[in-house]
């Protein structure tokens, strides 16, 4: 069994992992930055090192260091969490070849998997259903050019390493093409040291379902059913629910099993996640899996009362799923909020400052994933997510009404976020019911809230979201002329808006 773990990231996802870690009486071991050096999770952690300085690429993404320091500190595993090296082939084998356990899949089924034109061959090897698109990664331009001409528009360009919704472009004409490959690229470049692309067909109105897998080391997998990730803004998730409306007890063993095919076929343990793609009529297609813990892991933890972290710890250790597929229970429903700093009237620009106040929910079926209290700052070095807010009721409706009063209750004063924004989103008719779709917010919501105001110049996403600063600045005039109350200590005159408002 495990000792020690090295945790090989920060933040709130550094704590969640002690915390699962001290329940199971395993030490733990932070690394922290310059910027990083009194955040909480180094005072929860049993001990802290420092790596260097604040930018990612001089500590967090240095994988020698990382290394050197587990083995000083005798460590016997390294948990990366997600982000930064979790998703680096070289760093699983580079553990294994130390003599360290890392807590994730094996070099090789990153390597198959991870990569998402690997993953997309596999795939089509094993009869998952696929995206029209590229096998393999591009690089020149004019290949890339002639291929999308052939694909037709619209279409994405995906970085080929990495996530997030970083490296990615929709182009919806042939002229922007070229342009959005460079950013593509350059952006890819940036984050991942990876350019590599690849180019496949934009399914339009197309909702984002991702399945949960665990494999142990001995040949035993299972899922541990969906997770709607529809509700995106920039190719990025907002809100997440599971289960999701538009799945049925049939169609998620379908894709699950399907799921459980595919990472098989390519020797994949340890908890991962697989990413489709559904049309309206509910044809799914296979989009990339993620080799690591996902951010909105919690919701499925809440669904079926199981502790991913743990569960990625004991497979690490060697031993067998603590559960078969039959073993799966299913409860209720659940959903997640992603809480941000970033600032709504400012094209939701990241919002930098230090954290004055924070009031934080509770209650039956509440949880708060964080990493951050009281005078803490948020920085220009790291993503913007301060925490995660997540319910849990026995319906679909218990957890958005316990979402309703959790995210009126969620008060963090002293830099801009984006929880007004949040709670307008969770009151708009199309997620009460269910029907929305990764273009909702962009398309739909955003436009909509504008329809008798001024209309959208075009379908731009930069331009619908500068729009939604302006829509923002009007809710807090509004409110402060007493047009409605506020949430979260806020002005806003959409604060306290209920489905029936919207009709």
């Amino acid at each position: 069994m495990i000792k020690k773990i090295l945790i090989a990231n920060r933040g709130e996802i550094a704590v969640r992992i002690i915390k699962t870690a001290k329940e199971m009486g395993i030490k733990t071991a932070a690394v922290y930055s310059d910027f990083d050096r009194y955040s909480l999770y180094t005072k929860y952690a049993d001990e802290a090192f420092y790596i260097g300085p604040s930018p990612a690429s001089e500590s967090y993404l240095l994988a020698d260091k990382i290394i050197e320091t587990a083995k000083m500190c005798g460590a016997d595993a390294i948990h990366p969490g997600y982000g930064f090296l979790s998703e680096r082939a070289y760093f699983s084998k580079m553990c294994k070849d130390n003599g360290i356990i890392f807590i994730g899949p094996p070099a090789e089924a990153i390597e198959k998997l991870g990569d998402k034109t690997a993953a997309k061959t596999l795939a089509m090897v094993n009869g998952v259903p696929t995206v029209p698109g590229t096998a393999e990664p591009i690089s020149d331009a004019v290949e890339a050019k002639k291929i999308a001409d052939e694909i037709g528009y619209p279409l994405l360009i995906k970085a080929s390493a990495g996530g997030g919704g970083k490296g990615m472009r929709v182009v919806r004409e042939g002229k922007d093409f070229e342009s959005a490959l460079r950013m593509s690229q350059n952006e890819a470049k940036s984050s991942f040291g990876d350019d590599s692309v690849f180019i496949e067909k934009y399914i339009e109105g197309g909702k984002h379902i991702e399945f949960q897998i665990l494999a142990d080391q001995h040949g035993n997998v299972i899922h541990l059913g969906e997770r709607e990730c529809s509700m995106q803004r920039r190719l990025q998730k907002i809100i997440e629910e599971t289960p999701s409306v538009v799945i049925n007890d049939e169609l998620r063993n379908e894709i699950g099993e399907r799921a459980k095919k595919l990472v098989k076929a390519a020797g994949y343990t340890n908890a991962g996640t697989m990413e489709f793609i559904m049309d309206k009529d509910r044809n799914y297609y296979f989009l990339e899996m993620n080799t690591r813990l996902q951010v909105e892991h919690p919701i499925t933890e809440m669904r079926t009362d199981t502790d991913l972290v743990r569960e990625q710890i004991l497979i690490a250790s060697g031993e067998k799923l603590s559960m078969t597929q039959e073993d799966v229970e299913f409860g209720g429903h659940t959903i997640e909020c992603r809480i941000c700093a970033e600032d709504p009237d400012n094209n939701f620009l990241p919002s930098i400052g230090r954290i004055d106040y924070i009031s934080r929910p509770s209650g039956n079926g509440i949880r708060e994933d964080s990493g951050i209290e009281e005078g803490d700052e948020i920085s220009i070095y790291y993503d913007s997510m301060i925490s995660k807010l997540i319910t849990h009721g026995k319906t679909r409706e218990i957890a958005i009404r316990k979402m309703d009063e959790a995210l009126r209750n969620y008060i963090i004063s002293g830099l801009k976020t984006n929880i007004e924004f949040l709670h307008s989103l969770l009151n708009s008719p199309a997620f009460m019911d269910g029907d929305y779709n990764t273009q909702y917010v962009e398309r739909i919501f955003l436009p909509e809230v504008y329809k008798n105001e001024r209309t959208l110049p075009d379908e731009n996403t930069e331009t619908a979201l500068s729009i939604a600063a302006a829509l923002f600045k009007e809710r807090k005039e509004a409110a402060e002329n007493g047009t409605i109350k506020s949430v979260n200590g806020h002005s806003s005159k959409w604060a306290g808006k209920k489905y029936e408002d919207y009709r």
